[in-house]
């Protein structure tokens, strides 16, 4: 059931991710006797688990703590996720739960995109500029593109085997995970997801038949070209306007637009973070030079719009330093390698490609990939929503790929 409705529910209620991994939570503090003297031998569990506290300790490094209880709430929904490592290995969830509450989950995230543009009049989907309301615009858009992806993963391993209605099923989840990243008008989110198809096209050729892989290529194509021709007009403005909106920055300093005072949040924190590269200005101290620098003229006062930097990396050099870099890479780093598919992990005793620990592992590497990309041009783990996704998907995933391997993930 957590396993399911954490990525069914994301895009469709608000704080939906919530409800998966608070029943989890809620089941590992109920079976605490069961697995409290449970030693942790597996290997990926440890991984999982050491940077999990190194991201935690990150947050409380360099946090304001000024803000009382209110500065460790992110640390301790590490402290949670660390908690539920054992139990979630344990007792892995299967692999179908997972994938198909993902393939839920883009269905619904077109669906609401689709209400709020074409029934509500929203300009972007999940945001209403009439009473300047928005649910996570950027966050939405892109975990609804990622399920997409996701989707299509499915898709491209498994269509062989499945009925065409099931495929059909699927290429309508893929189509509908796009277009709501579409309808978001989440542009960096757009860049994440092509610079994932790089090492995903790669590995999907590596794996399967040369004729799977050619249709899974048509399929994605497919996919594409209908919502470019249904978006066509809507993605030319979008990427016009990011353009118009660089030049005005390069030539007039303009920062008052989307990408504008992006990068004048970039260059501030930049020039800000070589002035204490090893710890950085902490929260506190990032707010207070940016309200002087922007009184002196040394900065636009847009950069004053938000509490971060609008790039996850910048964001974490200028506030925590090389410290926090460190860290940062490490929680993306040690997953991605923790799932990639190399021939060992995807191979049958017989030599054959196993297609559901493939399938698994492909769609685990995409988180820390994505995030990888999303946090380019947001802080993606500014929000509570980046962070628990990021967490109880790595951790269900590495979960259900053990659990895959000893024989209790079922197929797909």
């Amino acid at each position: 059931m957590s396993a399911f409705l954490l990525g069914a529910l994301t895009l469709l209620l608000p704080s939906g991710y919530a409800y998966g991994a608070a029943i989890f939570i809620v089941f590992a503090m109920a079976s605490f006797p069961l697995w409290a003297k449970e030693r942790l031998s597996d290997r990926s569990a440890v991984w999982l688990a050491l940077v999990f506290a190194v991201m935690g300790a990150v947050w409380i490094f360099g946090a304001d703590l000024d803000r009382g209880l209110s500065a460790l709430n992110k640390p301790f929904r590490y402290v949670l996720a660390l908690a539920c490592i054992p139990v979630a290995f344990l007792y892995p969830p299967k692999g179908r739960w997972l994938l198909w509450g993902i393939a839920v989950g883009a269905a619904f995230g077109g669906l609401r995109a689709s209400y709020d543009i074409f029934v509500l009049g929203y300009e972007r989907a999940w945001y209403d500029a009439a009473h300047q309301s928005s649910s996570g615009v950027i966050q939405y858009g892109n975990m609804s593109g990622l399920f997409g992806l996701i989707c299509w993963v499915q898709w491209a391993v498994f269509h062989e085997r499945w009925s065409w209605r099931r495929s059909a099923l699927m290429l309508a989840c893929v189509f509908l995970g796009v277009l709501g990243s579409l309808l978001s008008q989440t542009r960096g989110g757009w860049v994440a997801l092509v610079l994932c198809m790089v090492p995903l096209l790669w590995l999907i050729y590596r794996y399967v038949a040369n004729h799977r892989f050619i249709y899974a290529v048509l399929g994605l194509l497919a996919v594409v070209m209908a919502l470019l021709w249904h978006q066509s007009s809507y993605l030319q403005e979008r990427w016009s306007l990011a353009r118009d909106e660089v030049a005005g920055f390069v030539k007039n300093g303009e920062a008052d637009n989307s990408v504008g005072h992006r990068l004048a949040h970039w260059k501030l924190a930049w020039d800000m973070g070589l002035e204490k590269p090893l710890t950085g200005w902490g929260e506190a101290g990032y707010a207070e030079q940016k309200r002087l620098r922007v009184e002196k003229g040394e900065a636009p006062p847009s950069v004053l719009y938000y509490g971060h930097a609008h790039n996850e990396w910048f964001d974490m050099f200028v506030k925590r330093g090389v410290i926090g870099l460190v860290g940062l890479l490490l929680f993306y780093a040690v997953p991605l390698a923790l799932f990639w598919p190399t021939q060992a992990r995807v191979q049958r005793p017989d030599g054959t490609i196993d297609p559901e620990a493939l399938c698994l592992r492909l769609a685990g590497m995409l988180f820390p990939l994505a995030y990888l990309g999303f946090g380019l041009t947001q802080v993606y783990l500014a929000h509570f929503n980046g962070n628990m996704i990021y967490l109880f998907m790595v951790l269900f995933f590495m979960a259900a790929i053990r659990g895959h391997q000893r024989g209790h993930g079922g197929s797909v």
